[in-house]
């Protein structure tokens, strides 16, 4: 790989998942990343252990966990069962969550809530008794049924905006999770960007099919579902965005749209999204990192002088080992 950030990726849990780990782990990936959301995808500890008992060297992690959707106790546990099985290797992020929730009709959580979310799972980790919600709690694995204490797994936050930044200079998490480029520096030490987009052959299109299929997604989740999830009118302002809101309000009323609106989030092409893209054209490209080699080794230079030490590339579309074969490639001088 060239100076610079890590190379990783991220994938949703998947029942073919092991076989995807096992490709980016030949193919020299830093690390793989799951999402976790479990409207969206499959459970992420049961592809994480699945991943950890059949790899050896690539580096696991959760990204991110989300506050609400598990107790600190159960998440404290799955990360204790985890690092057991892959020693060294697993980190876990912590963030409020967007799709996640949102996809089970709630809102982000609040920046506060997320802050006592992660101090709460990090002090069960570390062996301590916490109070939640009014009663003490800790990790009581006798010896055999748990790794001992405290579990030495860092705990990452995703970030974003003045209060997700300050929330992380207050907590001082070892490592730190970007979805835009960073816009700050901080008491961490490592810096993960998360890009999606396509590695183009010499001579594709951004228009061409393959392309569309493995930019749309990304495409369509940030420009299109943030935006309707905020204000389903702001989404008439896209090309195509009319029509589809019509489409999905004829699917379904205001408040169960968010039970159509994100599926496939950042990783498949819907029929109902299709549109979108072919509107967009070349204007998905705008969207994450789509462009030939020469541009993505730009980009990933940028990134380092940025402070990024990890960019986590998120694969999309039909063919998931060509973009991870082809990114690490792009990625090597």
């Amino acid at each position: 790989m060239i100076a610079g950030p890590r190379l990783s990726c991220a994938l949703p849990p998947s029942a073919d998942i092991v076989d995807k780990a096992l490709l980016a782990e030949e193919l020299g990936y830093h690390r793989l990343w799951l999402f976790d959301s479990p409207a969206l995808f499959g459970d992420i500890w049961v592809a994480l252990g699945r991943i950890a008992a059949e790899t050896r060297t690539i580096g696991v992690a959760a990204g991110v966990l989300v506050p609400g959707l598990r107790h600190p106790v159960v998440t404290a546990s799955a990360i204790a069962s985890v690092a057991e099985l892959a020693p060294g290797r697993l980190v876990a992020g912590i963030g409020t969550g967007s799709t996640a929730r949102f996809t089970i009709g709630r809102n982000p959580a609040r920046w506060s809530e997320t802050a006592e979310y992660y101090r709460q799972v990090r002090a069960l980790l570390d062996g301590q008794t916490v109070d939640i919600d009014g009663r003490p709690c800790r990790l009581m694995h006798l010896p055999g049924l748990g790794p001992e204490r405290p579990i030495d797994a860092p705990l990452w936050l995703a970030i974003s905006g003045p209060k997700g930044i300050a929330t992380a200079a207050e907590i001082k998490p070892p490592g730190v999770i970007w979805t835009v480029p960073p816009t700050a520096d901080g008491p961490w030490t490592e810096a993960a960007l998360l890009r999606f987009g396509t590695v183009l052959d010499p001579g594709e299109d951004p228009t061409d099919t393959r392309v569309a299929q493995a930019a749309g997604p990304g495409y369509a989740a940030m420009a299109v579902h943030a935006a309707w999830q905020q204000d389903p009118s702001a989404v008439d302002r896209i090309p195509g965005g009319a029509q589809w809101r019509a489409q999905v309000e004829a699917e379904s009323p205001r408040e169960r749209g968010h039970l159509v609106v994100h599926e496939g989030h950042l990783v498949r092409l819907t029929e109902r999204d299709r549109p979108l893209v072919t509107a967009a054209g070349a204007g998905i490209t705008a969207m994450g990192w789509t462009g030939d080699a020469a541009a993505l080794r730009e980009r990933l230079a940028q990134s380092a002088a940025a402070g990024v030490t990890e960019v986590v590339y998120i694969p999309a579309g039909p063919d998931t080992a060509r973009e991870l074969t082809a990114f690490a490639a792009a990625g090597t001088p």
